[in-house]
């Protein structure tokens, strides 16, 4: 198979060398400089082991179509449509993003739709330049089919993943697996706002409460996070990479890029819509939604927005809507 990466950033990057190293035919598609670097000079690909500049095919845009192509697709959720809308719709999708609606999107519009949970430590900050901090393996990646089961394509995706350095695990239910990872995200906005300011973990941890209680009163079914770290156990560390300071997560690169957008209506607005459906408060996501989202807007640095800002505009948000 043709592996086409659309999106090719920190995860995308990374699957695609990956898969690249181990063999594969891959086409990574990505914008503006980024795309020119990788033309011009590959894709520089870091890890705590190595680093190589792969002569990875690189493109703009669609490029011809073979019956033996695959989309991963691994832009941020509110590029989901603009990405796809120009590929052809009989090509089976992978959905490597965060959140849980980009599926339900994509089917709309193509007939084969894969879920795909990543765990994936990594940073793309610098045109053609990926680096990937996992270690021993570079990620863990739940693949299913959308809403659910496993066929003959998902097992050979996760046979080529499990063959370029990734734990791959073809999963029925993957689903349940992306509302898990959906949970740990919801703290991104707290990382891209707040950065390691002391008091950031504990609203990280007051906006995973708020979330996983919605979704246990819309009866969404998750694994504990016990579960989640018995599964990946010592496979997937983060690890240092020598020469490099590792900033934060991908909502923190969106604003460090100055990208002019952010994740945050598609992870903890997944969450203030589930509420609003089922008449629950959401406070701490409404805050962390909105002002992600003017962050990003007014590109603003991440880690800027002191602790205490938040904490005031969280229970400020909590009193108004408990009147």
């Amino acid at each position: 198979m043709r592996y086409i990466v659309i999106g090719a950033g920190a995860v995308g990057g990374t699957i695609g060398a990956r898969l690249f190293q181990g063999g594969h035919e891959v086409v990574l598609v990505a914008r503006g400089a980024h795309y020119e670097a990788l033309k011009s000079g590959g894709l520089r690909f870091i890890t705590p082991d190595s680093t190589e500049t792969l002569d990875v095919e690189a493109a703009d845009g669609p490029v011809p179509a073979r019956d033996d192509d695959v989309l991963i697709v691994a832009t941020k959720s509110q590029d989901t449509i603009a990405a796809l809308d120009p590929w052809p719709r009989h090509l089976p999708v992978v959905c490597a993003q965060n959140g849980v609606d980009n599926e339900r999107t994509v089917l709309r519009r193509f007939d084969r739709v894969y879920g795909m949970c990543v765990w994936l430590p990594s940073e793309h900050l610098e045109p053609g330049v990926v680096a990937a901090y996992g270690h021993p393996h570079s990620g863990m990646l739940h693949v299913g089919c959308y809403p659910q089961d496993v066929d003959d394509l998902a097992q050979q995706i996760v046979a080529d993943l499990t063959k370029s350095r990734f734990v791959a695990l073809a999963t029925p239910d993957v689903m349940r697996w992306k509302y898990a990872k959906l949970l740990g995200n919801l703290g991104n906005a707290v990382d891209a706002l707040c950065s390691r300011q002391p008091g950031a973990q504990a609203v990280a941890e007051q906006v995973r409460a708020e979330g996983a209680a919605v979704l246990k009163e819309a009866g969404i079914d998750f694994p504990t996070q016990q579960e989640e770290q018995e599964l990946r156990g010592n496979r997937v560390d983060l690890r240092p990479i020598e020469g490099l300071d590792r900033g934060g997560g991908s909502s923190w690169q969106s604003l460090a890029k100055g990208s002019g957008s952010i994740e945050a209506d598609y992870l903890n607005g997944e969450i203030a819509l589930l509420g609003r459906r089922l008449g629950i408060p959401t406070p701490v996501n409404d805050v962390l939604q909105r002002e992600a989202d003017r962050y990003a807007r007014q590109k603003l640095p991440p880690g800027s927005m002191p602790v205490q800002e938040l904490v005031a505009l969280i229970d400020e948000r909590s009193a108004s809507v408990s009147r």
